[in-house]
């Protein structure tokens, strides 16, 4: 599975899922020019520990680098600094800001997203942060210390993830939200209420219901002003209000964009010869339908699957989705992908923190979630997350009192 053409490929953005492409490449028998272009001075990593570990001061990033960093170079892959300004799908050329265009024989988009803005007055005060980099998040470890008033924006998976780090470094933390609970939105109201009780222990404010209209101070922030009117003190804020695919150079280009660039279950887009992975990636999934998943396990797989797909594999990006979010000592596993459902069922206690949740759509099994139980699905095989799956896949129809008893075992039916 080689390609025959000596023209180069090249990789679009040096995040997770660009660097495990450029690997996938030379494993697969690739031996053309490869080069990866990415405007971050680190070579691809994954992100997971900038709003965990990497925080907190408990790792470095050394074990989460896709390649070590000479692999590029002893492998013959071009890494090219720089931010892309425009693709010519005709001339099959990606423009840089400060570098010579590059000419491609095939492109892999894995440009990734940007972080939402808060539009509000005094969003650009010094001491408003978001997370997204490296560098952001070593400004945030700068800032912070114990006592500090920290405000977080947001509680998504990134807003809870930073909310019990800062929590943990010893920061008295507020965060606004505009739902009921944490994570409301992604796992539900009976998870996003065991997921507020488990940071309103930990000492964190919930101001729920509510936003952020303003943020005030003289040379950086300090108060956070919400729409209902709580004046929130605040020595730094961090902002996590999700992101948005990296498509704005891609506009009028030719490529089809909705919430991302669209590609098919191959991860081809409608031009030929280019394809997406990863955040930027709008996939049409052959169990879930078009989904855009901003997730590490996903990054990792389909930039190996577009790889392949480049290649010459005709196979179908069929992953189960799967991710982990680590919040103080409790652990979410999460698999499959539903946005809505009808029918929720719980194995286990929610009480005591220790729970599988089943995730139902006219009786189909899309989803699963394990609180503090469910075990690594990609690792654990005889694990009960790692049974979810394998029903997720087959589209089951499993027997909601199966589900639900604890002494039955999900994966026999």
């Amino acid at each position: 599975m080689v390609l025959v053409s000596e023209e180069a490929i090249v990789i679009l953005g040096s995040g997770m899922s660009g660097g495990v492409a450029a690997k996938t490449f030379r494993q697969e028998g690739y031996d053309g020019p490869l080069i990866l272009i990415g405007h971050e001075p680190t070579p691809p990593f994954g992100r997971p520990p900038l709003s965990k570990t990497y925080l907190r001061g408990e790792e470095t990033l050394a074990g989460w680098l896709v390649n070590p960093e000479d692999w590029y170079e002893d492998n013959r892959v071009d890494r090219v600094a720089g931010t892309a300004t425009g693709i010519d799908i005709h001339t099959r050329q990606v423009h840089l800001d400060a570098a010579k265009p590059v000419s491609y024989g095939k492109l892999l988009i894995t440009t990734g997203g940007h972080n939402r803005r808060l539009d509000v007055r005094g969003a650009e005060l010094p001491g408003i942060f978001q997370l997204r980099t490296v560098a952001d998040c070593d400004a945030i470890k700068h800032a912070v210390h114990p006592g500090a008033r920290a405000l977080v924006v947001g509680m998504g998976f990134i807003g809870s993830e930073v909310a019990a780090s800062l929590t943990q470094l010893g920061a008295r933390v507020s965060a606004v939200l505009p739902g009921v609970a944490p994570l409301e939105s992604v796992l539900g109201p009976e998870i996003g209420e065991v997921m507020g009780a488990i940071h309103r222990d930990a000492g964190v404010e919930l101001v729920t219901g509510d936003q952020v209209v303003r943020f005030e101070g003289a040379n950086r922030v300090e108060k956070a002003t919400t729409r209902a009117g709580r004046d929130l003190e605040c020595d730094l804020a961090v902002v996590a209000v999700g992101i948005e695919p990296d498509v704005k150079i891609f506009e009028g280009t030719g490529l089809a964009i909705d919430n991302g660039l669209l590609v098919d279950a191959m991860c081809r887009t409608n031009v030929p010869g280019i394809f997406a992975a990863g955040d930027v990636a709008n996939h049409l999934h052959p169990l879930f339908g078009r989904i855009r998943v901003e997730h590490y396990n996903n990054a990792e797989k389909q930039g190996a699957a577009a790889a392949r797909s480049m290649l010459g594999s005709d196979a179908h990006f069929g992953y189960v989705h799967t991710f982990w979010s680590d919040q103080y000592e409790h652990k979410i596993e999460y698999a499959g992908h539903v946005r809505k459902w009808d029918q929720f069922i719980v194995r286990g206690s929610a009480k005591d923190r220790k729970l599988l949740g089943f995730y139902l759509v006219d009786g189909v099994l899309r989803a699963a979630v394990g609180l503090n139980r469910g075990g690594d699905p990609e690792l654990d095989e005889q694990g009960e997350m790692a049974a979810a799956s394998r029903l997720i896949a087959r589209r089951a129809l499993p027997d909601p009192h199966i589900l639900g008893d604890e002494d039955r075992d999900p994966d026999v039916l």
